[in-house]
């Protein structure tokens, strides 16, 4: 009989190798939920401006393994006591922590099912997995829902300066190139310590945090918000609208059947019964594109255009301005598009619309990112800097944009 070797080693392009600590964890990496991720990319629709933006949630998720690990191994050389379970505990729950994102992450986050955020999914996955584990990830389950009497563990998931933040920022910068993004995450980490129970950054690396929330805001402006990326996402948003409301009207439209379950049904926080849950975890990106691809052909004038425009990068024109988009400006556009094309209003909506961005890099209201001086005094990295941009950055910006088809501009 032969037996696996579930201490497996990974090699990964940003930290080298990767270890798999135990042998729960690897089980966990090895199942079908887990699996899924390796089909679900990390930056959505980002890979139309950046063409190597194509790694998966299933990188970034043991990219931020590895970090708690190497966070553990830290904390410890500090006397601050983590025991075995409590680090097993921790490393479930990074692992998780993502594993609720459907097809394009963020891209499709409130398209699929109706107002349910990806963490809200992460648990529902977390307790089925947890039934299938005999009860092993109650603790992880505990730090990740912050009901552990340990408060610096769910800092260590979430938080604005969590093991998360320092995967997502390094390895987005690395695949897409925005050179701009990247951290020291190794320096970040061999700088935490904890304080009554709190996640500090001892003052010798105050440059290595502000580094951080730079990189974070540029990251968000070049990436993330990019404006192709954000038109992008939001047509793909109206297709799926679009798709439910065909079905919905008696329409056969092309797709696998996990999609086919969410465009027939309206599924809310209270109804992600098992079934629901099943279903979910069959969706992924292909469902998307290969239903995007029969969609271009389809005899609905806006399901067929928009999808064509993502298969084929023929995108919207998006104008991004520092002001709000007057609603008139909107109504005139419309009206000039129907006049052009015979269309409807109601079709109008859907090729012309405008919206906002926000870009936020560090946020006063939720809980700080704390640096403990050397005379044991902690205060929030904001007063602790000399930067005086950092203030700055602590403020919402917000940037409107306006979509419409390119051949307005030929008018």
């Amino acid at each position: 009989m032969t037996t696996i070797n579930k201490l497996k080693l990974l090699n990964d392009p940003i930290y080298g190798f990767i270890a798999i600590p135990n042998t729960l964890l690897y089980d966990l990496i090895e199942h079908p939920y887990f699996q899924r991720l390796r089909r679900i990319s990390q930056m959505g629709m980002s890979y139309l401006v950046y063409p190597g933006a194509h790694h998966t949630r299933f990188h970034h998720a043991l990219g931020c393994m590895h970090m708690m690990q190497k966070a553990v191994q830290v904390l410890r050389s500090k006397n601050i006591e983590i025991s075995e379970e409590e680090e097993t505990a921790l490393y479930i729950a990074i692992l998780l922590h993502d594993i609720g994102h459907g097809p394009f992450s963020h891209a499709m986050e409130h398209s699929i099912v109706e107002n349910l955020s990806h963490e809200s999914i992460s648990l529902l996955f977390m307790n089925r997995l947890n039934e299938e584990f005999d009860g092993q990830l109650s603790l992880a389950i505990q730090v990740f829902k912050g009901q552990y009497h340990r408060k610096f563990m769910l800092q260590l998931i979430s938080s604005q300066l969590d093991m998360d933040r320092m995967d997502y920022l390094k390895r987005d910068s690395f695949y897409s190139g925005v050179a701009e993004g990247n951290i020291n995450s190794e320096r970040l980490i061999q700088m935490i310590n904890v304080n009554d129970d709190t996640l500090v950054v001892e003052e010798k690396g105050i440059y290595s945090v502000e580094k951080f929330i730079v990189a974070r805001r540029l990251m968000y402006w070049q990436a993330y918000l990019h404006k192709t990326s954000v038109c992008a996402e939001l047509i793909l948003m109206r297709v799926l609208k679009r798709a439910k409301e065909l079905t919905h009207k008696g329409k056969d439209l092309w797709c696998s059947n996990a999609l086919q379950f969410f465009l027939k049904n309206q599924i809310f926080l209270e109804d992600f019964d098992e079934n629901a849950l099943e279903q979910f975890a069959l969706l992924d990106d292909s469902d998307i594109i290969g239903a995007l691809k029969s969609w271009q052909f389809h005899d609905d004038y806006v399901l067929s255009e928009l999808s064509r425009m993502i298969i084929n990068r023929d995108l919207l024109k998006i104008r991004l301005i520092s002001e709000k988009v007057s609603k008139e400006e909107v109504e005139e556009m419309r009206l000039q598009w129907m006049t052009k094309n015979n269309r409807s209003k109601e079709e109008a909506s859907y090729f012309i619309f405008k919206g906002k961005v926000k870009n936020q890099a560090y946020k006063k209201s939720e809980e700080p990112i704390r640096i403990l001086k050397k005379n044991k005094e902690v205060v929030d990295v904001l007063d602790a800097s000399d930067q005086l941009n950092l203030k700055a950055l602590s403020k919402p910006v917000t940037k409107y944009f306006v979509c419409y088809p390119k051949t307005l501009l030929e008018t």
